[in-house]
């Protein structure tokens, strides 16, 4: 048996062949080992062939399965894992604010540590900076003044208002420190504080929203929803809406002064605007009456007098019977326009920003017509600033005109009449030939420019980094700055500025 065996597998190869009975018996006769044993030994190799076919079907079966199956899961599994990039959208209700320029004072915002803020390298900042302030808290509207900042919001505390910046003369209400028998008065708020209004009995945290607010020199003006005007601050020159009171001490002041909005412009209507000058204020009504306060010596309170006083009293001359839609003013020259895009002006002319004749005033104290505006075009958005003025007309094209960094070049510092700035360098090109420039702003040495893209451009003076360029040196073209948001308004302060935005996705 062992040798026929030996036989069998010698010849493995010839019986797996064959898988007939007959086939089996004649090649194991052909080889001489045909015996009484042959027939278990053929027994024995047909079984043998049968399990190395058997065998053969399940390794071919489980290698078709995996080369088949297993790859197609493989391939599944890699498609599972590849990475999907999904951009995080923010809220585009969410606003932002960015600031940048002088920050000693403390007007950004931005710091919380009293040592750090005094540090030499902290003075100022020169790129656009998001305030943490407006990532915990919703800002609706913002103003910046000399040296301070104003912030209405929207919180659930029942706080609509907040400050930031000196407070030397009260100009962001009563702010104090330490004990109550031994209170520490604030003259530098470093990081926004609530400013507290005072509430009669019936009102409630709706009524306390802000409407409107604006900022001077040092004092800050606010209207809320219920119609009531809250005045803070100093009021050497009635600003405040209220007597002049000599020698008055406006450090620690714990005086907000109120005004219903009726006792001025009456049942019928209501404010939709302050504009607060350097030392004077304006209030602007829905039905587009002016009503205004404070220093009159250039003519700015437009009341056809050069006085000074707390009363607020309506401005008239050619604004008379007109619907003024828009009054700006960042010190002492005013302008205004009406509903049909008319431009007024008033106040201080001393570089020819309101007449370029030649004997013309350098005080306006009565609201007039401007003639050097006409021929621009309709004009939907005005600024003015310390020497110079700008216009915006319908088809998105800025003019500028009077005495400073007016956009032109280092080489033109004066002109009597409007000159536009072409549309390129407000970031129109041939992939962007539908961009237009659509609000406009300055401050008293600065100038800024928001186009339908959202993007922001400043020019002019820049001692204390206020453009938001990276130097101090002085812009003398529009030149884009690097806000990370959409802008949606600006407040230009005497040495920062700071922009409402939303995010751009």
């Amino acid at each position: 048996l062992p040798a026929s065996i030996n036989i069998c597998t010698q010849y493995i190869v010839l019986l797996r062949k064959s898988q007939l009975f007959g086939s089996y018996q004649l090649i194991l006769e052909d080889r001489g080992v045909w015996s009484n044993y042959s027939f278990l030994i053929l027994i024995l190799c047909v079984k043998f062939e049968n399990m190395l076919i058997n065998t053969r079907k399940v390794c071919l079966l489980l290698s078709r399965q995996y080369t088949t199956k297993a790859k197609r899961s493989l391939l599944m599994q890699d498609k599972s894992k590849i990475l999907t990039y999904t951009p995080k959208v923010s809220d585009p209700k969410k606003r932002r604010v960015y600031a940048w320029g002088f920050q000693e004072t403390g007007a950004l915002g931005l710091q919380t540590n009293i040592k750090k803020s005094k540090e030499r390298y902290t003075e100022m900042v020169h790129h656009p900076t998001r305030m943490q302030f407006s990532v915990n808290t919703d800002i609706s509207d913002i103003a910046a003044g000399y040296g301070f900042s104003a912030f209405a919001v929207e919180r659930s505390d029942g706080q609509t208002l907040f400050g930031s910046g000196l407070n030397t003369d009260s100009q962001l209400g009563f702010q104090v420190k330490g004990t109550f028998k031994d209170p520490k008065k604030l003259d530098v708020l470093i990081y926004p504080t609530p400013i507290n209004l005072p509430r009669l009995e019936h009102e409630t945290d709706a009524d306390m929203k802000i409407r409107c607010m604006s900022a001077g020199r040092a004092h800050l003006v606010v209207v809320t929803q219920n119609g009531t005007i809250f005045s803070m601050g100093n009021n050497s020159y009635g600003q405040c809406g209220r007597a002049i009171i000599e020698n008055e001490d406006y450090r620690g002041s714990a005086l907000i002064h109120r005004i219903y909005e009726k006792e001025i412009c009456g049942e019928n209507d209501d404010i939709v605007s302050v504009v607060c000058g350097q030392d004077h204020t304006m209030f602007l009504t829905r039905l587009g009456s002016v009503y205004t306060c404070g220093w009159g010596a250039d003519g700015q309170t437009g009341k056809g007098n050069y006085e000074t006083n707390g009363v607020i009293a309506q401005a008239k001359g050619d604004i008379n019977g007109e619907h003024i839609v828009k009054l700006a003013c960042a010190s002492d020259c005013v302008l205004a326009i009406n509903e049909k895009g008319d431009v007024f002006g008033w106040g201080n002319s001393e570089y020819g920003q309101l007449d370029d004749s030649e004997n013309a005033e350098t005080q306006v104290s009565t609201p007039r017509a401007l003639a050097l505006t006409k021929g621009i075009g309709k004009i939907q958005d005005i600024a003015a600033g310390g020497s110079f003025c700008m216009a915006l007309n319908e088809e998105g094209l800025v003019y500028t005109w009077g005495y400073g960094i007016l956009g032109f070049g280092p080489y033109v510092e004066q002109t009597s009449k409007p000159q536009q700035l072409l549309p390129p360098l407000f970031g129109r090109n041939d992939f962007s030939d539908q961009t237009t420039v659509v609000s406009i702003g300055c401050g008293v040495f600065h100038m800024g420019a928001i186009n339908s893209d959202g993007d922001l451009f400043m020019w002019g003076k820049n001692r204390f980094g206020h453009l938001g360029l990276g130097h101090k040196k002085d812009q003398f073209f529009p030149f884009k700055t690097a806000v990370n948001g959409k802008v949606i308004k600006v407040a230009f302060g005497v040495d920062h500025t700071l922009a409402l935005c939303r995010p751009f996705m």
